[in-house]
Formats: structure tokens, sequence, C-alpha cells
């Protein structure tokens, strides 16, 4: 396939009708890279063939018509927007066709002052989604699912229950110790989620009772000591995405109260304000406390409590699951010998199952510094037991310096090719 794409933007003009295609054709030809196809069938072979940014194509012609055309486009990846033209008597036809896709159509004869400024707003259109369509691309790689890494069966049903909910409304709690990848799946069910917002993060651990309200609800100029001017709280910037509010065990009791409000209407005021500002933001929570007993501490409202805990996700500690340590060894491994320049990098079978074997308490994040640690201090391209960290080593099972393959319960992998 010819990609068309230059410096400058590719046009392809179908028209039976020779005058207005070639009279198209010589207008256009001063800003853009333009072919002309004189019939739908020559129109439809081109796209096959090429892609272009722009599409402008007579909706009645005989054969292929308009609509062939746009319906052809729009297969494409990405597909170019696509203009119609139409005489006065066919302007039911148009719409209906904007209704299918295209981008927008002009009644004959052409204006080409108006033609002109539709082009640029149709080339911007398509250079925004494609840029939308990357950034996708690049945060699904970064966030989505495939970024959870787990071969042992508890993962794979969480990876399966992120992809059921992720689509919802629900309100979705994530539970789990300390570094097991919370936020993690968080973002995972925003990316799979569809919604267009933002992804939001709070960490109502790391901010004061004082600040935490202001940053959740936002506030009006004079609302406080301080608030020189209005802000808008992460419920509002969240609107149409994700809220993700990490440790919410650390809320406090009088904020509780205002986040039920939220989650039940829907709508909050900022502080200091009177107008009621609507919010589509998905809440979703995470903590490595038991929330159940706080409420039963007195600590966390009931009534809270079961609002937010529509769908719980537990997460659960990587001594829980050893088999996926080696794949989460392997993906660190690959990923900071290339951040490091040292490419080609591997870890020892003896090296891998002592790592298997360390109870890691802090999870993930513990095991993903230790990895990286690892590759920075290791002077050969493998990584062995002498370079795995004396704390790790101390506590280990005894014998684990000898030979030990097919003594552990860890699934041992061998990475040769990082």
């Amino acid at each position: 396939m010819i990609n068309k794409k230059k410096d400058r933007p590719s046009i392809l003009i179908v028209d039976d009708e020779r005058g207005t295609r070639e009279a198209l054709g010589r207008f256009l030809r001063m800003d853009y890279d333009v072919t002309l196809a004189e019939d739908g069938e020559i129109g439809l072979n081109l796209l096959a063939r090429n892609n272009y940014d722009l599409v402008l194509s007579d909706i009645r012609m005989p054969g292929a018509d308009g609509m062939t055309v746009l319906n052809e486009s729009l297969k494409k990846t990405p597909p170019p927007p696509c203009i119609l033209f139409t005489a006065y008597g066919s302007i039911e036809a148009a719409v209906e066709a904007m209704k299918h896709g295209a981008f927008d159509f002009v009644t004959k004869p052409v204006n080409l002052d108006q033609l002109d400024i539709l082009i640029q707003r149709a080339l911007e259109s398509g250079r925004i989604k494609e840029e939308n369509a990357e950034l996708k691309k690049r945060l699904d790689s970064k966030f989505g699912v495939k970024n959870i890494i787990g071969n042992s069966g508890v993962m794979q049903a969480i990876i399966e229950n992120v992809r059921q909910v992720a689509p919802t409304r629900a309100t979705v709690s994530i539970t789990g110790e300390s570094g097991t990848g919370k936020e993690l799946i968080a973002q995972a069910l925003h990316q799979l989620s569809g919604r267009t917002g933002k992804f939001i993060p709070v960490h109502c651990a790391a901010l004061p009772e004082t600040l935490l309200e202001s940053e959740l609800f936002g506030h009006e100029r004079g609302a406080f000591t301080g608030a020189n001017e209005q802000r808008k709280g992460r419920f509002e910037l969240a609107d149409g995405g994700t809220l993700f509010l990490d440790e919410i065990g650390e809320i406090p009791l009088s904020t509780q109260v205002k986040l039920l409000r939220v989650l039940e209407t829907r709508s909050f005021e900022r502080i200091g304000g009177v107008e009621t500002i609507e919010t589509d933001a998905r809440v979703v929570c995470a903590t490595n406390r038991d929330l159940a007993a706080m409420v039963a501490e007195g600590k966390f409202r009931e009534d809270l409590y079961y609002r937010l805990d529509v769908v719980t996700i537990h997460l659960p500690p990587l001594r829980e699951r050893q088999e996926d340590i080696p794949p989460l060894v392997n993906h660190y491994l690959t990923h900071f010998a290339g951040e490091n320049g040292r490419p080609g990098m591997n870890i020892s079978e003896n090296a891998m199952s002592a790592l298997c074997s360390y109870p890691w308490p802090g999870n993930i994040r513990e095991l993903r510094n230790c990895v990286e640690r690892m590759v920075v201090l290791t002077r050969s391209n493998t990584i062995d037991l002498d370079n795995v960290p004396v704390n790790i080593r101390e506590k280990i099972t005894p014998g684990i310096t000898k030979t030990i393959l097919g003594t552990h319960s860890c699934d041992l992998e061998h990475n040769e090719n990082v």
C-alpha cells in the first residue's frame, strides 16, 4: 500500500463531472497533494491502494456513488474525513450520509472559499482524531490490562473482572496491601471504560483534613484565608472521566458526609459557593485498610461504605501468588536493562529461585525496586545469586544457595532474551 501522506495534506477528489473535478483540482493543488478520480469505481480503487488525509466526493454518480465511497473511506485506519458534494435536490441524501459518518456536505455549484474553510476544519478534525487514537494506543499500552502482569489463576480472574466492570458506571473498591498495584488496576478500569474525561488521582492520606475538602470539591475566591481565586476541585476536573480516591480509609468523617452526597446526587457545591455543580465522574477507590472493621469501630460511615462497596476487586499479596514473580521479574528486568543502556541482561535460575522464595512484604513495589537495584549494581550481563540483595538472601529458604531447581513451588523461568 502506498502512503500518500507527505508534508502537504493529500486529498482525493471523486466526481464524474469533468469540469467540476478539474476546477477543484486546479484550485486545491496550490496547497494540497491532489488526486482526481473520474468516477466512483476509480475512487474506490485508489482508496484501496492509498491513504489520504481527506476525501471529496460527489454524492450522485453512476455505479459506485458517494455513499459507497464514504463507506470505503470509513474502513481505513484511521478513516479520512469525507466531504460530499450534492445538488439542492439531494440535500436529504447528504444529511443522511452525515449520520453515517460524513464530515459535512456542500451544495453545487461549489463556493470555493466556503470549501477551503471546510477542508481546513476537516483536516484539523482528522489530525485531532489521529492524535487521540495514538494517545489512546500509548495509554492502553501503559495502563491497559496487557500491562497487568500475572499468570496465576487469581490474577487472570482479576483481569477478567476488570474487563467486565470497566464499561459500567459502578463504583469500584480496590483492596489489598500496600504495593500490590491498586492504582494500576484503577488506570486499567479507566482505559477500558470508554469514558472521554481524564483519570484524576487523589492520594487522600497525603492531604491534611483542611486541604482535602478543597481538593475534592474546589473553592470560591475568598472562601477562606489564602483562597485568592476560584479553584476547581477534583470532582469537577474528573467530569466525564474517573476519580481515583487512593487510601480512602484516611478520609475524615466530616468529609465522608460530603463525599456520600456527591455519590448519591452526582452534584456538589464548591467551598464558599452556592452554585450546584453536576458531575459525571466515575469513582474508583482503593485502600489497604479493613473498611468493614472501621465501620464497626465508628471510624467510617456505614452508608458511605455500602455506597463504595458496589464492586470490590481484591489484590492478593505477592507471597500468595508466587507463580507471578518470574514474569514480573522478567518484565522489570527488560524495562530497567533498556532504561540503563544494558540490553542483553538476564537472570540465573538460582537468583530467580531466591526471589521466588522471598515473602515480599512490600509486594510488587518492593520487587520493582529490587530488580532496578540489581540491574544497576550487577557488572556482568547475568544477575546471579550473589547480586540478590543481602536482606533477601538472609530470609530465603535454607539451602537456597545450592541447587534448588525442582524443590521450590515457584514456577521458575530463565530470562535469556531480554
